[in-house]
């Protein structure tokens, strides 16, 4: 696979899952309305897919290295790693109860970073536990602290 693709894929996928997680998580705990959620799910696949699309698109560009076609793959993994990954975690919520749809997200979240740890792991020669624990650990703080954010923020102006 192009290097090009690479970086997009594993950043989108990445950021689609720990962005999208956290979100789910803080909104979750804070409203308990799947609307919100949903709404947060679809304004993290558009907005913050594009957003990050164009991060990538600068960064790349900022190097001053390469073709601008690879920039502009770099740019189109980005954003639809980020948008596809973010999307399914619509899925859950639509069609299950609002607090089974979150654990099911979690652990959709936390095994599609276990699969792409593992295969950095692999592909850097690196043993795969300590790739997989360290992404995990990262991706759990964001649900830990969004989770907490998410509860304080109901606390001081309650859910509407």
């Amino acid at each position: 696979m192009k290097t090009a693709w690479k970086t997009g894929i594993s950043f989108g996928l990445t950021s689609g899952v720990i962005t999208t997680l956290g979100l789910m998580v803080g909104l979750h705990s804070g409203t308990h309305s799947r609307a919100i959620v949903i709404g947060g799910i679809l304004t993290i696949a558009i907005a913050d897919a594009m957003s990050d699309a164009l991060g990538i698109h600068v960064s790349e560009e900022s190097k001053n290295s390469g073709p601008t076609r690879l920039i502009w793959e770099a740019t189109l993994a980005t954003f639809a790693a980020k948008f596809l990954v973010s999307l399914t975690f619509v899925v859950p919520v639509i069609f299950g109860p609002l607090e089974h749809a979150i654990v099911m997200s979690i652990v959709w979240g936390l095994f599609l970073l276990t699969v792409l740890s593992f295969f950095v792991a692999r592909a850097q020669g690196i043993a795969p536990w300590k790739v997989i624990g360290e992404h995990l650990f990262i991706a759990l703080c964001v649900v830990a602290m969004t989770h907490v954010a998410g509860d304080w923020v109901n606390k001081m102006v309650g859910a509407e």
